[in-house]
């Protein structure tokens, strides 16, 4: 990893990027609280980012499995720099919430096709058996971005307005588009297993890549051009989930997990800064508590996925998420909801790397975009109905109850993890360091159910 020139170009570029997100995460509620003084309006925000964000995963994977991964990145980067940047002239003329609206509508749909591209990425960067260890580095910058993001952006707040902040987010989208100029991807060998029998491509791929692939017509049964083309922009992918084993009661844990999620930012900065009177420096020094949680988890996840397989990290993620969303809400000490947000984002980290790397490794490349794009859409589409519900709750039951309930609905999904496959993943616990390609839980190869413990089970990316 240390001599891989491309993956460490693209991770330092990465780097400074997360660190802008993390700003904007905390810049983007206190513009809209700032201009309006509404919880709901603030979850409204929140909203509209996630409900595009599922509609753009519609077509978001099948954009990238044919065009040219690395430049579409660079065009999303560009553009939302622009947008971002000219956020505090338009700011000048007085608040405009309907600008945020645009704005975050714009902006998501450009973050899910970076998104979906920045996933199918890394398996081109790095060989299989560090998978990984690549991303535990990428969600390493998403914890220390995490930890340093909103504290800075509480201090630009308070210094010049959180309308500057977001424009400081836009810069770092620049240097990222910037840094991609000098990374080359690499087409990686396909694993065995599920997918969808590969025609000819329709379009050339891009420069210096193999063309994308989609999925055939069984014979006899093609669909006109315009069917045709909904079933592979979603279709496809889905199907692969749902024929997976294991990727399929992932997504529908993930589809109730995110319920809760999504809303739980927007509930925390409610809850610190309306219900016990802080200023937003010191809202920013709590969620930059979470940051150290998801940085330790993020250097630990490799290690812990191969002691334990996903079959335990992912329940005691879980675990840690659902204890964490009820005390934030309970608890009226600061330090205290600190050490929760720490918590919380130790869960969500090691759920999201083990999770994102299982996906990763028994996808094969040629649907990896659509595949992540359906999951995407699959399990974000309960976010911002749960943003609606918890923030309309909160609002007339107040913080404490809601969060009390949205830890008991994650005991709940803890529950059901443990009655799924996913739950045998003991054995994959004893294979010791991954072999080259080697799957850590059970999957499907030739159409059929393989052991976790089966020597040779291999995986792509």
């Amino acid at each position: 990893m240390r001599g891989n020139r491309n993956f460490n170009v693209f991770w330092l570029g990465q780097a400074l990027s997360v660190l802008g997100g993390s700003i904007s995460l905390l810049a983007l509620p206190l513009l809209v609280l700032d201009a309006t003084g509404s919880l709901v309006q603030m979850g409204l925000v929140t909203v509209v980012s996630g409900a595009t964000a599922i509609g753009t995963g519609v077509f978001a994977g099948y954009a990238v499995d044919r065009v040219d991964r690395r430049l579409l990145m660079i065009v999303c980067d560009l553009t939302r720099a622009v947008l971002l940047g000219a956020l505090p002239l338009v700011w000048l003329a007085g608040p405009r919430i309907w600008v945020l609206y645009v704005l975050t509508a714009v902006v998501a749909v450009l973050k899910t096709l970076f998104d979906v591209a920045y996933v199918t990425a890394v398996p081109r960067l790095v060989p299989a058996e560090d998978l990984t260890t690549a991303n535990g580095r990428l969600f390493s910058t998403f914890a220390l971005g995490t930890l340093i993001g909103p504290a800075a952006a509480g201090f630009i707040a308070a210094a010049v307005g959180p309308d500057w902040a977001l424009a400081v987010d836009g810069g770092t989208f620049l240097v990222s588009a910037v840094s991609l100029r000098w990374v080359t991807f690499h087409r990686p060998s396909e694993p065995e297993g599920p997918s969808e029998p590969e025609r000819p491509a329709g379009a050339a791929g891009p420069a210096g890549e193999a063309g994308a692939a989609g999925a055939a017509e069984p014979s006899g049964e093609r669909a006109p051009g315009g069917a045709q083309v909904l079933r592979e922009m979603f279709v496809v992918g889905f199907r692969f989930l749902w024929s997976h084993p294991l990727l399929r009661p992932l997504t529908i844990q993930l589809t109730a997990l995110t319920f809760v999620t999504m809303g739980a930012t927007d509930l925390l900065i409610f809850h610190v800064e309306e219900d016990l009177g802080r200023d937003s420096v010191t809202l920013g020094y709590v969620i930059a508590a979470g940051g150290g949680g998801s940085a330790v988890a993020a250097l630990a996840a490799g290690r812990l996925r191969r002691l334990f397989g996903i079959a335990v990290c992912w329940p005691a993620s879980l675990a840690l998420i659902a204890v964490s969303v009820a005390g934030i809400g309970l608890s009226r000490s600061v330090p205290v909801i600190a050490a929760l947000s720490a918590v919380f984002m130790f869960g969500t980290t090691l759920g999201g790397v083990c999770t994102m790397t299982l996906r990763q490794e028994v996808t094969p490349d040629h649907l990896l975009g659509r595949v992540t794009s359906a999951f995407w859409t699959v399990h974000n589409a309960s976010g911002p109905v749960g943003v609606a519900v918890l923030t309309a709750l909160a609002a007339r039951h107040g913080v404490p109850a809601i969060s009390l309930g949205g830890g008991a609905l994650c005991l709940l999904i803890l529950g059901g993890a443990l009655l799924t496959p996913l739950r045998g993943g003991r054995a994959a616990a004893q294979q010791g360091p991954y072999a080259p390609g080697r799957v850590r839980t059970g999957r499907v190869r030739r159409g059929r159910a393989v052991d976790p413990t089966e020597p040779g089970t291999r995986a792509g990316p």
